[in-house]
């Protein structure tokens, strides 16, 4: 049985391999020294890294591993995070901001690297580019390189229109960032890869087990319908998922809507004329667009964010717009596969991590930027556990306001103010 089954249909879903089916929980567990709420790529990245440092880890999952976003996302990894370095330069300071990139440069290293140990085949390649479309992203990325070779020590490459095109089949950018040590793979396949890694490390992980309350206190609990784990340590890494378990961590991320068409197979000689080097793309819009090709030749072609609980209309007629945008020569090509999931994004779209409680952590407001971070913050996390506390704590550091107008006016009021970005996008 794939995991089409039992996943929302995609073509991720269609195309990993199997993975066992883990149990749910039934009655009471005690003897964890923690406890973790997610089986996405933070939870997971969390547990391996605890286990095989001896800790006895449970992990409580609502539906099945990767189900949220670690399974459903662009499977771009990009070095960075949700918001701009200048972001974290204002709100901590450069030496800050400095030690914060790099540890997202180590986030990327890890992600190879467990790749690499677990031998987890899930399609990585090498290479993305961020593309402007208007001459004021053009100027703004190329400045964007200079600041970051004279600040970060961090080495990018300009790409101008003509040499783009010798990559990208498409007249619709002006140039491109290039960065060589970022890329992309497919999310469900890692999702699975660092599951099977964890089982094989002594994890506990149990699926279709919701957690509907954490009981805080010296040793805090997790309760599902029908069980709970009492630990030592607990770690809540449901990102948009956390359905009234921490109300203080959730009025702080905003569920957005992404979408993601898959097209039919393109043949290999055709997808290549597309983009030569496989490398993932991303646009600089606000509303952006994101692809890269699939290893059985397709367009994987994502966008189109939505802000209320609802898909938007002719979802499908929009993203052959978005694609034509792109590829006009893409016109006679059915898309066969159309799927979404939420990002949990942050007010100031920076990672919001830390802890509750001295025995409660948490992760998220990956804001589209996670398949990267959230292997990072799992690790940070299992450092502060042990008591190594000290670059959780750097994070830990940003400030993280509420979402304006509270649980019924704050989806209306970023609405309007996604509308003026788009407008903004638009017209200049």
């Amino acid at each position: 049985m794939n995991a089409a089954s039992t996943y929302p249909p995609s073509w991720y879903a269609d195309s990993a391999a199997p993975l066992q089916e883990q149990p749910a929980l039934r009655g009471s567990i005690d003897d964890a020294d923690v406890c973790i709420l997610g089986a996405g790529y933070t939870g997971l990245s969390a547990a391996l890294e605890l286990a095989e440092a001896g800790y006895r880890v449970v992990v409580l999952e609502a539906e099945r591993i990767g189900w949220g976003a670690s399974g459903r996302n662009g499977g771009q990894a990009i070095v960075g995070y949700g918001c701009e370095q200048s972001t974290l330069e204002d709100l901590l300071g450069h030496d800050a901001a400095r030690t914060l990139f790099g540890l997202s440069r180590e986030g990327m290293d890890l992600l190879r690297a467990r790749i690499a140990r677990h031998r987890i085949e899930c399609d990585w390649r090498d290479g993305h580019a961020h593309v402007p479309v208007k001459p004021r992203q053009e100027r703004a990325l190329r400045a964007g390189i200079v600041e970051m070779a004279q600040k970060y020590d961090y080495p990018l490459r300009w790409w101008d229109r003509r040499r783009l095109r010798d990559e990208l089949e498409s007249d619709r950018y002006l140039g491109a960032v290039y960065d060589p040590a970022s890329g992309h793979l497919h999310p469900l396949e890692y999702a699975f890869g660092l599951a099977r890694a964890a089982l094989a490390a002594g994890v506990r992980i149990f699926e279709r087990s919701p957690v509907v309350e954490l009981v805080r206190g010296a040793r805090p609990r997790l309760r599902t319908p029908q069980g709970e784990v009492a630990a030592d340590f607990a770690v809540l890494a449901g990102n948009a998922w956390l359905r009234g378990v921490a109300p203080e961590l959730e009025s702080r991320v905003m569920p957005v809507g992404t979408y993601i068409a898959a097209t039919a197979p393109l043949g290999v000689e055709r997808a290549r004329a597309l983009i030569r080097n496989d490398m993932a793309v991303a646009d600089v819009n606000w509303a952006l667009d994101y692809f890269r090709l699939s290893r059985d030749h397709r367009l994987l072609f994502g966008g189109r964010a939505s802000y209320s609980s609802w898909p938007p209309p002719n979802l499908r007629g929009v993203m052959r717009r978005r694609i034509h945008n792109v590829f006009p020569q893409l016109d006679d090509m059915p898309i066969e596969y159309l799927w979404g999931g939420y990002v949990d994004i942050s007010l100031n779209r920076a990672p919001h991590w830390g802890r509750l409680a001295p025995n409660v952590y948490f992760a998220q407001g990956f804001s589209g930027h996670g398949v990267a971070s959230t292997g990072l913050a799992g690790r940070l996390i299992a450092e502060a556990i042990r008591g190594q506390s000290e670059r959780l704590d750097l994070f830990a550091k940003i400030p993280h306001a509420p979402f304006p107008g509270g649980r019924a006016l704050r989806t209306p009021l970023l609405v309007l103010a996604m509308a003026w970005y788009k407008l903004r996008d638009a017209l200049w």
